[in-house]
């Protein structure tokens, strides 16, 4: 009996466990014992994706650990991550079972001492600059006396007051004040939407746009000015259409914001001084520029004056500037007839030989070879449709194991409708066209009878022959026996009573090479 019963193999009573059930249970051993920890370590890799999470790696020198820093965490950082930045990441382990990888869930990063803190704000330096915001040809100037000044600090402070107070005692201007945080984690996203928010202002708006901006903070430690060393901070001052003063800190204290300011003031005072000039010192050279201008306006009156005098004792009278022109005129007037009749006259020759190449036989020859190319083409287009029709046929034949009697005859009909169309198509193009060709000649006909010498008979002149021949000189009219004048209304001979009937096509040369009376 023992041999019918397989011995168990070594651990196959062992509990088995899915995919899943492992991962969780790996996920609750981290997270229980690793649920509050705090990590030092230099941040690599940094992936901002849309979502606003930010996903980095901490690294020593020997292993890599995943992080993770959600929207809501991220936006609430003092400082944000950089790569090459040493940090201490406070958070929670956890896994990811998707990936079969451990990371740490970071509530909160700051640099680790005040080394940290410089290297980046020295790359961070170096990286602005190589991209051209500290540029000196980028730098706006500021306006002379603006009307308008846009003050970004915080209203409870002394730097307003002091800036307030500078500008009543030089030379009193609107000021705006946009209120923001100058110090924490609210600094920089504050800064930077108010430095954006003064150049959204609509000029000369019910909230007018300032002509000059000043970012003002007392002094403080490099951490307290930290946020004017943020990045978003320094591109917003980049990307202000608005000429801007940066006055943070005391004349000591250097922050990004300095560099890519169009001007740099010490200190806040100093940033008011910078932004208009003293009043009673403007007035005074306004006054001192006012004398000198007039002074000098009267001075040049005079001298014009006297040079006008001169110059027009050396202008000719305004006689004898038109007397040059008149003539020319003359002149012009002179042989303008003669240019009108010569022209006449060459537009008369012009008209008689362009008419003389106008033959009804020249019209009716292209209209008979039209005609033939027309007939050739009829039957050439009769033979290539039944070629056509039988290379069908013979594809047919070729294809009708597999092919279907209906397609064909549906086909055929298509063919035979398309023939149809075709044919009346031609025809109607044939007549269009043998149309076309006729009006076209009766035009030219009756051009040429509006040109021939029968419609000048019809305006009182007349064609007299001499012998058969046309006569054109008194002398040939003498010594011809017999005369015959041609009228409008037929032919007669002198003395011989009656006009005779017109001729039906008179074969001698046209008037153009005769003589009209």
């Amino acid at each position: 009996m023992s041999d019918l019963i397989d011995d168990p193999l070594p651990g196959m009573n062992e509990p088995e466990f899915s995919v899943t059930e492992i991962s969780n249970a790996i996920k609750r051993v981290i997270e229980g014992e690793f649920s509050h920890i705090r990590i030092r370590g230099e941040v690599g890799r940094v992936s901002r994706p849309r979502s606003g999470h930010i996903y980095l790696d901490l690294k020593d020198d020997k292993s890599v650990l995943n992080g993770v820093i959600w929207k809501g965490v991220a936006t609430r950082l003092s400082v944000q991550p950089e790569e090459g930045m040493e940090v201490v990441a406070t958070g929670r382990m956890t896994t990811f079972g998707g990936q079969s990888r451990y990371q740490i869930v970071i509530e909160d990063l700051k640099p680790a001492g005040m080394g940290a803190l410089m290297a980046m704000l020295e790359k961070r330096k170096k990286a602005l600059e190589a991209e051209g915001l500290f540029a000196p040809e980028r730098k706006k100037p500021l306006p002379y006396l603006p009307e308008i000044i846009g003050v970004v600090t915080s209203p409870s402070g002394a730097v307003i007051r002091d800036i307030l107070h500078r500008l009543r005692d030089r030379f009193p201007r609107k000021v705006l004040i946009w209120p923001v945080a100058v110090q924490g984690e609210r600094c920089a996203p504050e800064v930077a939407r108010a430095i954006a928010g003064f150049n959204a202002l609509t000029p000369g708006g019910a909230l007018p746009r300032p002509d000059l901006l000043i970012v003002a903070r007392g002094g403080g430690s490099i951490e307290d000015l930290w946020g004017f060393n943020e990045e978003i901070v320094a591109r917003a001052a980049a990307a202000s259409d608005i000429p801007l003063i940066s006055a943070v800190g005391h004349e000591t204290d250097t922050t990004l914001i300095d560099y890519v300011s169009d001007k740099r003031a010490p200190t806040p005072t100093a940033a008011a001084e910078l932004a208009v000039p003293v009043r009673l010192e403007l007035l005074a050279w306004t006054d001192n520029q006012g004398a000198r201008l007039s002074r000098a306006l009267t001075q040049t009156i005079g001298l014009r004056g006297q040079r006008l005098r001169d110059l027009s004792r050396a202008l000719p009278r305004p006689d004898t500037l038109l007397d040059g022109p008149r003539q020319r005129l003359d002149r012009a007037t002179d042989r303008l007839p003669q240019a009108l009749t010569g022209t006449v006259q060459r537009r008369r020759v012009r008209l008689y030989e362009v008419s003389g190449s106008l033959r009804p036989a020249l019209l009716s020859r292209q209209l008979a070879e039209q005609k033939r190319r027309l007939d050739a083409s009829a039957p050439r287009l009769a033979s290539g449709l039944n070629a056509a029709v039988e290379r069908k046929k013979e594809a047919l034949g070729r294809r009708t194991d597999r092919l279907s009697i209906t397609p064909i005859r549906r086909n055929m009909a298509q063919q035979r409708d398309r023939l149809a169309d075709l044919s009346r198509r031609l025809s109607k193009a044939g007549i269009t066209q043998t149309e076309g060709w006729r009006k076209q000649i009766d035009a030219l006909d009756r051009l040429r009878e509006t040109l021939g010498y029968k419609a000048t008979l019809g305006r009182g002149y007349a064609v007299v022959r001499g012998d058969g021949a046309v006569v054109t000189t008194a002398k040939a009219a003498q010594s011809a026996q017999v005369l015959e004048i041609e009228f409008a209304d037929g032919r007669m001979t002198p003395g011989g009573g009656k006009p005779a009937k017109p001729a039906a096509k008179p074969k001698d040369k046209p008037p153009g090479q005769g003589s009209l009376f």
